[in-house]
């Protein structure tokens, strides 16, 4: 079994049409956990679930009412908290791993979660914080 942390690029691509091809692999990652029956474990944070709000309405349109809609389908997977302790874990890998805050922010709450893999686009394929591992699930992509 895998504990996968998903972060937000990853859920914005379903519901972003200007990137058909993105969308469709994320499509197909992303059933996984919905259609098939999976040992894995899909891993979110408080942190994705407000990019995802903020990217819905503001880059893709979609109204509150809609935006929340979408937001409920995620609310259902297991979702770590960022408490003061995630945010102080973050402080030290943005010191010491040369990552942004809000990249360290995702790594600490993958950790504090026990995810085995993180899903990103936003980190190097293969990079590795401890035990968690960065997956770019669109890696060789246009």
């Amino acid at each position: 079994m895998s504990r996968i942390f998903l972060d937000t690029n990853l859920l914005v691509y379903l519901y972003d049409d200007d990137s058909p091809l993105k969308q469709r692999r994320a499509m197909e990652l992303l059933d996984r956990f919905e259609q098939q029956p999976t040992a894995d474990v899909a891993v979110i944070s408080t942190q994705v679930l407000q990019e995802l709000y903020n990217i819905l309405t503001r880059k893709l349109r979609d109204s509150p009412v809609q935006a929340k809609k979408k937001l409920l389908k995620w609310a259902k997977v297991e979702i770590v908290g960022v408490s003061r302790v995630i945010v102080l874990a973050a402080a030290d890998l943005h010191a010491s791993d040369a990552i942004s805050f809000w990249d360290a922010l995702i790594v600490a709450a993958a950790q504090a979660g026990g995810c085995d893999e993180l899903w990103t686009e936003d980190l190097q394929e293969g990079r590795s914080f401890g035990a968690l591992v960065v997956r770019n699930p669109f890696a060789g992509m246009a």
